[in-house]
C-alpha cells in the first residue's frame, strides 16, 4: 500500500518539526475533503460508497478519521477522493 505519509528519520531536533509539519498537512488535507464533501452535498456515506465503486478498500469510520486527521491516506484513497469530487490535488492538497 502506498501511504502520503513518509518516514522520517530525526536529525538534529529538526525531527520533532518535520514530523509536526506533517501532522498540521494531514489535518488540512482532511478538512479540505470534508469542506469540499460538503459543498457537494455528499454525506459520508454516499462519498464511501463512491470511492468503493473505484475498488477502493475505505470505511465510513476511516473517512471520518480521515477527515480529522488522525488516520494516513492512502494514495489510492486519495485518488478516488479526488474523482468522487471531481476536484484537483491541489485543491485536496492546498
Amino acid at each position: 500500500m502506498q501511504y502520503l505519509q513518509i518516514g522520517l528519520k530525526r536529525v538534529h531536533g529538526y525531527g520533532d518539526n518535520m514530523e509536526q509539519k506533517i501532522k498540521q498537512d494531514e489535518i488540512f488535507i482532511g478538512q479540505n475533503i470534508r469542506r469540499l464533501r460538503k459543498e457537494k452535498g455528499i454525506r459520508q456515506t454516499e462519498m464511501v460508497a463512491l470511492m468503493q465503486l473505484q475498488n477502493v478498500s475505505v470505511t465510513r469510520e476511516a473517512l471520518v478519521k480521515i477527515e480529522r486527521g488522525i488516520q494516513h491516506i492512502q494514495a489510492s484513497q486519495l485518488r478516488a477522493i479526488r474523482n468522487v469530487l471531481k476536484t484537483t490535488y491541489d485543491e485536496l492538497l492546498k
